[in-house]
């Protein structure tokens, strides 16, 4: 059985002439359902950063609190005192603003730029990679910093989306 050439350009010209491509099932409903992406990108950023802002803040879930995360930060990393609480206040306020959707933008964009210092500060020197084997006297590297940063620069391009004070505000 012999195969015909295939003439590329009527074909092409064919399936244009057809019109939008409409996608599959999965492609129409998530696109009817796009102004959920930013709920998806806030909460869990939200949990994060009021979590470990918890951590340096108040002690919670095994954290070392105001004193102990400041000595820390100014001690060990030579962080100037009125940087160090910036970074506290902004992981723990900016963790509820991205829970409650209000000023998601400016809160995504102060947890984002966070992130990089921290990136660049505490997990640069470690690689890029996390440290999975929990090897002492090695820390995390800069892999899980790029996708905080990443989610929350696109947070902040998208704003608060559903369920945001934002968007109560706007309506």
């Amino acid at each position: 059985m012999a195969t015909q050439p295939m003439n590329v350009e009527t074909t092409f010209n064919g399936a244009q002439s057809m019109g939008p491509v409409r996608g599959t099932i999965l492609d129409q409903w998530l696109s009817a359902h796009e102004k959920w992406a930013p709920l998806t990108l806030r909460v869990p950023l939200g949990v994060i950063f009021f979590a470990h802002g918890a951590q340096k803040l108040l002690g919670w879930f095994g954290g070392y609190g105001w004193h102990g995360t400041m000595q820390y930060l100014t001690q060990s990393l030579h962080i100037p005192a009125p940087l160090a609480a910036i970074a506290i206040l902004v992981e723990f306020l900016g963790g509820l603003a991205l829970l409650a959707g209000v000023f998601t933008r400016w809160a995504a964009l102060l947890t984002a730029v966070e992130m990089l210092v921290a990136a660049v500060m505490v997990h640069l020197p470690n690689g890029f990679f996390l440290n999975w084997a929990n090897d002492p006297n090695k820390g995390h590297g800069i892999e899980y910093n790029v996708a905080l940063i990443g989610a929350a620069l696109a947070l902040m391009l998208m704003g608060g989306g559903r369920f945001s004070m934002d968007e109560q505000i706007k309506s």
